[in-house]
């Protein structure tokens, strides 16, 4: 074939056959989602959070998003739908007592399991690794496998006891299609908060406009006096219709009247004697004088 050197070549050298299509590794897929920051591209450390579309974040990293929109980043796609922090929920996460962190391996003289996860289910005990569906609530925060949402199936949260619905149910890294009905159900959630955001600012515009036209509020003094009179002249024709009872009631008044018109100092009174009135603090030897006081205190004032 004048090849120089007796070389001899083969088939894959001369004929060119289709390229391959490239493939991407399942370990590195699933390490990316898992692991790392969908934002930042970080190592997850607390505190984690997720959105609605159940991608996980570095907390830090979302804040530095929302305080500067404007920065350009490599992955701003993923967090185009976070619009504050009301958006995000901070995950309630059980570490996994296997992880021994970035340390486990220093000398690289032993295996490095891949797929061991820095989280667990804490009801079924399974590995957050991206092998097994997880699940959070939007309502607590607890993180769970799917498999413990099924075979545990209460009303209640199997961590902290908070109740929830199926509604409150977000996949962690789901496929395709459950990404589009996560997105599908926050678009219905935003729209039906805007429509009650514009009711309540109708009602509050139809309140002032009725105010505005009515005029000025009567004042307050008018008002006490006419439901005064309309007291007085109730309360009149109730003592003339009244029965047993308006009488008992009318006794009860000149009782008290008469109580406290008869209420005065017991030194007043002519008709008791002064052994008699003696015996209060308020007679005259009770008293002492500047000279008779003394420096020191007694548990009675008047005590000699």
């Amino acid at each position: 074939m004048g090849c120089d050197g007796g070389t001899i070549p083969k088939r894959h050298e001369l004929v060119k056959g289709p390229k391959k299509i490239e493939k991407v590794d399942k370990n590195a897929e699933l390490a990316a989602k898992w692991k790392y920051c969908a934002l930042s591209q970080e190592k997850l450390r607390r505190p984690i959070v997720s959105c609605e579309l159940g991608r996980l974040y570095n907390k830090d990293a979302i804040i530095e998003y929302l305080l500067d929109k404007s920065a350009e980043r490599p992955n701003a796609e993923a967090v185009a739908h976070i619009r504050g922090i009301k958006d995000i929920k901070e995950l309630n996460l059980t570490d996994n007592p296997e992880w021994e962190g970035e340390r486990r391996n220093t000398k690289g003289d032993r295996y490095e399991d891949i797929h061991c996860g820095m989280f667990i289910c804490p009801v079924v005990g399974l590995e957050m690794n991206g092998k097994h569906r997880f699940c959070y609530l939007q309502t607590c925060g607890c993180v769970f496998s799917d498999r413990a949402l099924k075979e545990v199936k209460t009303e209640i949260c199997h961590k902290c006891g908070d109740p929830f619905k199926d509604e409150d149910i977000v996949v962690l890294n789901g496929n395709k299609e459950e990404v589009d009905k996560l997105r599908e159900k926050m678009e219905e959630k935003r729209a039906k908060a805007k429509t009650k955001k514009s009711k309540k600012s109708k009602a509050t515009e139809t309140v002032s406009t009725s105010e505005s036209k009515d005029g000025t509020v009567s004042p307050p003094n008018d008002i006490a006096g006419t439901s005064l009179q309309q007291n007085g002249g109730d309360s009149s024709q109730q003592s003339a219709v009244a029965g047993p009872s308006g009488s008992s009631s009318s006794s009860k008044a000149t009782k008290s009247s008469s109580a406290s018109a008869t209420k005065r100092s017991i030194q007043d009174m002519n008709e008791k004697s002064e052994a008699f009135k003696s015996l209060f603090t308020t007679h005259s030897s009770a008293k002492r004088t500047k000279d008779q006081t003394s420096n020191w205190v007694t548990h009675t004032p008047y005590h000699f």
